[in-house]
C-alpha cells in the first residue's frame, strides 16, 4: 500500500478549465485529470487519485460549513420524520408525546416539536435526472416517466420543483422553482442529453470518474442549497453510481480517513443543509434482480471510525437511507415511484433534541424515533457526528 502513495503522489497532475452550467452555477472547480491518457495510467494509480480527489479543498469544498436555516437552532440536532404504518402512506395529528428519541440508546428529550402536512410543508423538490450512471436506452424510458409523472393531477404540482440533467460534460439546473408541471415538462422534452462518453462498461476506468463526478455533483448541489431556508428533497433518479468496495478492494490508512472524512463531511452537510436524499433506480424489475441492486445494504450501518469505512459508504443508496430518504427499485413505474418520495410530505414531524457532549471529534451517534404505538414506523436521520 505504501507503494501506491507513492506512486500517486510522485505523479504530476493538472486541472482542466472549469466547467460551467446554464441557470444556477453549480460548476466544478476542476477534474482530476492527468498528464497521461486516462486509460493508460496503471489501474491502483488510477483508483486512488478518486481516493484524493476526496479531500481536495478545490473541488470539495468545506459545506459543512454552511450555516444552519435561520429557523432552526445551530446547537440543535433538527429531525424531519415521516410516520407510516408497515403498509400506507403516512399518519398526520400525532402528539409529541407519541414520539421517543433515543441517542445512542439514551432518551433524550424533546426540545422542539411541530406536526406538518400537506401543502403548509415548507418543502422545496428538486429532481435529478442522472445521465452519467444510467443507461442510455433506460434513460429515455425514465424521461417518459418522470413526463407523467410532472404532467399527473392537470400538471399541478402541490410543491416547487427544479429540474437538474447530470452528464459527464456538464450539469443543468433550471433557474428556480416552479409548480407548473406542464411547464417544468417542456424544459425536459427540451433539455438535450446525450450518449455520455464515460461508458458503464469501462471498467475501473470509467467507475472510479463516474463516481468522482456523481460525489462532486452532490456537494456542490447541496452547498448551493445550503444556504435556503426549509426543507429539500433531491430525488435522484438514477441506478447509483458504482459502490468500489468488495474483497479485492484494498484500503491503507490514508486512505480509510480520507473517505471517512468525505463521510461525515457528507453527512454534516446533508443535515444542516436540512436535505433528503431519495433514490429512485430506473433499470426496472427484472434487470434490477440481475444487478446487485441491494448490495448497499451491507453498508447502511454508521461508520464511527476509518478502519470500518469502504467506498460504497459513500453510495448514493446508503446515502439516502441515512438521510432519511426512501431507496426505491424494482418497478417500472418510475412515476408511481416519484409519487411515493413526494408523498413523504403529506405529513411529517419536525422536531429537535438537545445532543449529548461528543467526547472526540467526529463521534458518531446513532438516532432511533420510537413511537408509542408499536404498529408505526418512523424513518428519519439515522444518525449525526458529533464534536466535542
Amino acid at each position: 500500500m505504501k507503494r501506491l502513495d507513492l506512486a500517486l503522489f510522485g505523479r504530476v497532475y493538472s486541472f482542466r478549465q472549469p466547467r460551467t452550467y446554464f441557470n444556477r452555477d453549480l460548476s466544478y472547480e476542476g477534474f482530476w485529470s492527468s498528464s497521461e491518457k486516462w486509460e493508460d495510467m496503471p489501474i491502483e494509480t488510477h483508483f486512488f487519485a478518486l481516493l484524493l480527489l476526496l479531500v481536495l479543498p478545490s473541488v470539495a469544498p468545506a459545506v459543512a460549513q454552511e450555516a444552519v436555516p435561520s429557523t432552526r437552532t445551530a446547537s440543535n440536532i433538527h429531525l424531519d420524520v415521516v410516520v407510516t404504518p408497515r403498509s400506507g402512506t403516512p399518519i398526520p395529528d400525532l402528539k409529541q408525546q407519541d414520539f421517543a428519541v433515543l441517542d445512542n440508546n439514551v432518551s433524550r428529550s424533546i426540545a422542539s416539536f411541530h406536526a406538518v402536512k400537506g401543502s403548509e410543508a415548507p418543502v422545496k423538490i428538486i429532481l435529478l435526472v442522472d445521465a452519467v450512471n444510467t443507461p442510455y436506452l433506460r434513460l429515455a424510458y425514465a424521461r417518459g416517466e418522470i413526463d407523467k409523472f410532472l404532467r399527473a393531477k392537470g400538471g399541478h404540482l402541490e410543491h416547487p420543483l427544479s429540474l437538474a440533467i447530470f452528464t459527464d460534460t456538464n450539469t443543468q439546473i433550471q433557474n428556480g422553482f416552479s409548480t407548473d408541471g406542464n411547464a417544468l415538462s417542456k424544459i425536459l422534452d427540451q433539455s438535450a442529453i446525450g450518449l455520455r462518453t464515460i461508458r458503464r462498461s469501462s471498467g475501473i476506468y470509467g467507475a472510479d470518474e463516474r463516481v468522482q463526478l456523481s460525489l462532486e455533483t452532490l456537494r456542490r448541489l447541496t452547498a448551493l442549497e445550503a444556504g435556503q431556508p426549509g426543507r429539500k428533497m433531491i430525488l435522484w433518479v438514477s441506478p447509483g453510481w458504482p459502490l468500489l468496495s468488495g474483497p479485492r478492494i484494498d484500503l491503507g490508512t490514508k486512505q480509510e480517513q480520507r473517505i471517512f472524512n468525505e463521510v461525515v463531511s457528507l453527512s454534516v452537510a446533508l443535515r444542516q443543509a436540512q436535505i433528503t436524499l431519495y433514490s429512485v433506480d430506473p433499470i426496472g424489475a427484472g434487470e434490477s434482480v440481475l444487478s446487485n441492486s441491494y448490495f448497499y445494504q451491507g453498508f447502511l450501518k454508521g461508520v464511527t471510525k476509518p478502519g470500518d469505512v469502504q467506498l460504497a459508504n459513500l453510495s448514493l443508496q446508503v446515502l439516502a437511507a441515512q438521510s432519511g430518504g426512501l431507496v426505491l427499485n424494482g418497478s417500472n413505474d418510475i412515476a408511481g415511484l416519484l409519487s411515493r418520495c413526494v408523498a413523504d410530505t403529506s405529513a411529517y414531524y419536525d422536531l429537535s433534541f438537545d445532543p449529548a457532549p461528543a467526547d472526540h471529534a467526529k463521534e458518531y451517534h446513532h438516532i432511533e424515533v420510537k413511537m408509542a404505538d408499536p404498529g408505526l414506523t418512523a424513518r428519519t436521520r439515522q444518525g449525526y457526528y458529533a464534536q466535542p
